[in-house]
């Protein structure tokens, strides 16, 4: 590495020695922009480091394995990252520590945490870590930062209305996802392609580190089917009581220029932050140039010249994305959302997304503040938190207990998802998630629980009705559940619930109660027991997809959403795979997977009934007792319809029989 401060020739041999981490998509960028800077004399480029390249060179340049290979091609000055967000981290950390400089695509990382441990690496090695917000190098910034345009800045709000197809969508593995492989991605619009909009805004008000930032508030949504967001707003309060805001939609009817709108105390500015351009009220538009990125970190190396994105003032970025990643998105309801086009064209249009982001902009405001239809701000509330006493295998060790599962009322649920109590997270007693609530795939599937898609009439399941000869449409007679009355017991919780039509009248009555046991080091038991009745004098039909005439399709009863598992095994004591099992009959049902790398295994046992067992693997993973599988179950007046289980939930892979064989301690 050249020192600071000391001239680096002419020479190719005294030239920096760039490496490219991330050579397609938009790495193709970073490569135009080495190339140009390679012509210019600035540097070299030494090799390219892309799993997707095949052969021994890309463009003439060496393509290695890893940054270790690179150093045998030339010196290792500069790492250009520009690779999948969960590679953020490892990828700068070893360049930190083989005594590179860094340029990190942003966003930098997902965590406080992640952030940390990158600063601390900086200080150790003495590198340095550039961020590659590029709206950051613009001349407009400082200009209106400075008050040379509107006068000492008061709040930023950002405005972006883009257009992503599905195309867009699967174009990584990682695209739209929050989490892959137990490594927070965090891929949606506000930390991603319009994340240069939230760190310009934060930027404007003078919001770089995380100790400028006093509070972030963020709603959160999606039309796509991923699991991230795709239309959000966020408001930042910093620490010195200015504002910056984002209203931001990747589901527009047509894509415009991203900007920013700046009150300032003298006046207002908009600044188009990809163009550089500033244009104030009555006033022709101003352009400014911008610093490129790569350009002023190599500058540094050689002048000392302060980078314009270091690492440390992306702070109150990642305090951005620790809302985000605290934030569940919500669906945004189907009557709201128009798709046009067919196959990777395919895209939504928000209904009124677009005045509705000129709103919250220029009010400040969250979409739930300025009216949009859509906006689901309710959170679920917890109604109880299931724990089993810690034991070493023979007996309960201090007192201490493990939280297992959540009661939670379903007030988050949008309308037609039917709001309803369900149990999440639900976790092996070593912090295993194995359950999920609203998947990307089906938004109404929720957690573990009693669910029917037809009760007499009323859909209490979610998403579309199925009809007889139609298919599933889109009908207005989505319910609710809700909850009358709770009582406690120990470790048994209890709930009167009452599941609703649409027109707000009880059609089902249920008595549900839910208790936990320890049942050693590695497993706990969950028993849960629902009791149906009449709220009148009339029968009530109990029906779904499959007693409606959808074949295969008995989905409705109690029901365990499990969220991405890997090398799953489904049995029964007689069937073993998903197609041997699915529509059998007996006495349990054993689920064993990989759930983000680590083994689980859940045994489901239905007590005192035979319900054919309901399962999905390959469309996405499911298992539940089908209370109405080719005929509806008939709730009659003044008898109760009961269903109860048993279900054993351990980590590692065991025998089914062993399993529900243990007692507790």
């Amino acid at each position: 590495m050249t020192p600071a401060g000391t001239d680096e020739g002419t020479t190719d041999a005294a030239l920096p020695g760039v490496v490219l981490v991330g050579a397609r998509g938009y790495g193709l960028h970073h490569r135009a922009n080495v190339d140009r800077l390679v012509a210019a004399g600035r540097c070299t480029l030494t090799a390219v480091l892309d799993p997707a390249l095949e052969g021994p060179t890309d463009g003439g340049v060496p393509v290695v394995a890893d940054l270790a290979a690179a150093q045998a091609h030339g010196p290792v000055d500069v790492v250009v990252v520009a690779a999948p967000i969960a590679a953020h981290l490892p990828l700068t950390m070893t360049a930190l520590q083989a005594g590179a400089d860094v340029l990190l695509e942003k966003p930098p990382v997902t965590t406080r945490q992640a952030l940390a441990e990158l600063l601390d690496a900086e200080r150790r090695t003495g590198q340095v870590v550039q961020v590659g917000f590029q709206s950051l190098g613009s001349d407009a910034l400082g200009a209106l930062r400075d008050g040379h345009v509107v006068g000492a800045v008061r709040s930023a709000a950002a405005v972006g209305t883009w257009r992503r197809d599905d195309a867009y969508w699967q174009r990584s593995a990682w695209a739209g996802r929050r989490r892959l492989h137990g490594v927070d991605v965090l891929d949606g619009v506000v930390t991603n392609p319009l994340a240069h909009a939230v760190a310009t805004a934060l930027a404007v008000v003078g919001a770089r580190r995380a100790a400028d930032v006093a509070r972030v508030e963020v709603e959160l949504y999606r039309a796509n089917a991923i699991e991230g967001d795709d239309t959000s707003t966020v408001r930042v309060t910093t620490a010195s009581g200015r504002e910056a805001t984002a209203a931001l939609t990747l589901c527009a009817a047509e894509e415009t220029v991203p900007s920013v709108r700046v009150v300032g105390a003298d006046g207002t500015a908009r600044f188009d932050y990809t163009l550089d351009h500033v244009t104030l009220p009555d006033a022709p538009t101003a352009h400014h140039g911008r610093t490129d990125l790569l350009e002023n970190l190599l500058d540094h190396r050689r002048t000392g010249a302060d980078l314009l994105v270091p690492l440390v003032s992306t702070g109150a970025f990642v305090e951005v994305l620790e809302a985000v990643r605290a934030t569940q998105p919500v669906q945004i309801d189907h009557p709201f959302v128009t798709w046009l086009g067919e196959g990777p064209d395919r895209h939504p249009v928000v209904q009124d997304v677009e005045s509705l982001v000129e709103r919250a902009a220029e009010e400040l405001a969250l979409f739930s503040e300025v009216g949009a239809p859509w906006a689901h701000a309710t959170r679920d509330e917890v109604l109880h938190r299931f724990t089993v006493p810690t034991t070493d295998g023979t007996s309960t060790t201090g007192g201490t207990r493990s939280e297992v599962a959540t009661m939670l009322d379903g007030a988050g649920t949008i309308p037609t998802s039917v709001p309803r109590p369900y149990l999440h997270p639900v976790r092996t007693l070593a912090g295993i998630v194995v359950s999920a609530h609203h998947p990307p795939d089906h938004d109404w599937h929720t957690g573990v629980g009693p669910a029917v898609p037809d009760v007499g009439g009323a859909n209490c399941w979610g998403g579309r009705t199925y009809v007889h000869g139609e298919g599933y449409v889109w009908r207005d007679d989505h319910g609710t559940v809700t909850v009358d009355r709770e009582t406690v017991e120990g470790d048994t919780h209890g709930m009167e619930l009452q599941w609703r039509g649409p027109d707000g009248r009880p059609r089902l009555h249920e008595d549900r109660t839910t208790s936990t046991r320890p049942l050693g080091p590695d497993a706990w038991e969950l028993r849960t027991t629902s009791s149906f009745s009449t709220p009148g004098g009339a029968d009530v039909r109990l029906g779904g997809p499959g007693s409606n005439g959808r074949v295969g399709a008995g989905y409705g009863g109690f029901t365990w959403r499990l969220p991405p598992c890997t090398d799953v095994e489904v049995r029964t004591q007689t069937a073993t795979g998903e197609a041997a099992v699915h529509g059998s009959v007996a006495p349990w049902v054993s689920w064993s997977a990989d759930v983000e790398g680590r083994p689980v295994t859940i045994v489901l046992e239905a007590l005192g009934h035979r319900d054919p067992w309901f399962v999905r693997v390959a469309e996405y993973p499911a298992i539940a007792s089908a209370l109405a599988w080719s005929t509806p179950a008939t709730v009659h007046a003044g008898e109760a319809l009961v269903r109860a289980f048993r279900a054993v939930v351990a980590d590692g892979r065991h025998d089914p029989v062993a399993l529900l064989a243990r007692r507790p301690a």
